[in-house]
C-alpha cells in the first residue's frame, strides 16, 4: 500500500450510512472521516449504468480531492416485476417519474414504487437490494471492490420505524433465517447489518482490511 490506511474517508453525507460504517472501522483502528470533517466534497454525477461503476467514480473523485483513502458505495433496490428498476436510480426514482418529494424524498420514492406495482397487481413482488463498495487509494486508483446483496419481497403497506429509504417496504425473505418475514425497518441496526446488502459488502471489506493489515511490509 502506498500509504498507511489509518484514516478512511466515506464519500457520503448520508448520516445513517455513516452510522452503519463507523462500527466496522473502529475495531480495526481506522478513523472514519466524513465529508463534513473536510469541508465537503465535489458533486459527482452518478451516470454509470452499474452500482460498481458509480461507486468507483465517487471513490476516485473523493480520493483525488482530499489525498485520503476513500470508500464509496452505491446501492439500490431491484424489483423483478419492474425489470429490475429502480436499480441505480433508486435514490431518484420519484424524480424520474415526476413525483414531487416535498420534504421527504424517501417517502416519495416509496410512493412511486407502490404506484408502479399497484398497476401490476398479479406480478410477483420478488426484489433484492444490491450494494457495491469501492476503495480508492490517495492517488485515486481503485484497489479493491466489494459487493453484497440480499433477497426479499415488496409488501403493500409500510411496516417498522427503523432504517431508511425503501426499508419499510422490503420484507426479508431468505429461507432459514429467523429474521425472514421482517421488513428492514422492523430490525435493529445490528440485525439489519447481519443480513443487509451493505452489511454483507462491509463484511467482505472487513475481511480484506484484516488480511491486508496482517501482510508484512
Amino acid at each position: 500500500m502506498p500509504a498507511p490506511l489509518d484514516r478512511l474517508l466515506l464519500a457520503s453525507g448520508n448520516a445513517k450510512k455513516l452510522a452503519e460504517l463507523r462500527g466496522l472501522l473502529e475495531p480495526l483502528g481506522i478513523a472514519l472521516v466524513t465529508p463534513e470533517d473536510i469541508g465537503g466534497l465535489p458533486e459527482v454525477i452518478e451516470d454509470r449504468p452499474t452500482f460498481a461503476g458509480n461507486s468507483a467514480k465517487k471513490a476516485t473523485s473523493a480520493a483525488l480531492h482530499t489525498g485520503l483513502w476513500a470508500l464509496a458505495d452505491d446501492s439500490g433496490l431491484e424489483v423483478a416485476a419492474l425489470d429490475n428498476h429502480p436499480g441505480v436510480r433508486s435514490a431518484r426514482f420519484h424524480a424520474d417519474h415526476g413525483r414531487d418529494p416535498g420534504d421527504d424524498v424517501d417517502a416519495a420514492n416509496r410512493a412511486e414504487l407502490l404506484a408502479q406495482l399497484q398497476a401490476l397487481p398479479d406480478a410477483p413482488r420478488d426484489a433484492r437490494f444490491q450494494c457495491a463498495l469501492a476503495l480508492a487509494q490517495p492517488d485515486g486508483e481503485i484497489v479493491a471492490e466489494f459487493a453484497g446483496k440480499t433477497h426479499g419481497r415488496i409488501i403493500d403497506t409500510e411496516r417498522g420505524g427503523q432504517g431508511f429509504g425503501y426499508d419499510p417496504l422490503f420484507e426479508f425473505a431468505e429461507p432459514g433465517s429467523t429474521l425472514a418475514g421482517s421488513t428492514f425497518a422492523e430490525l435493529t441496526a445490528e440485525q439489519k447489518a447481519s443480513i443487509s446488502h451493505r452489511g454483507r459488502a462491509l463484511a467482505n471489506l472487513a475481511r480484506w482490511l484484516e488480511r491486508v493489515s496482517r501482510t508484512p511490509g
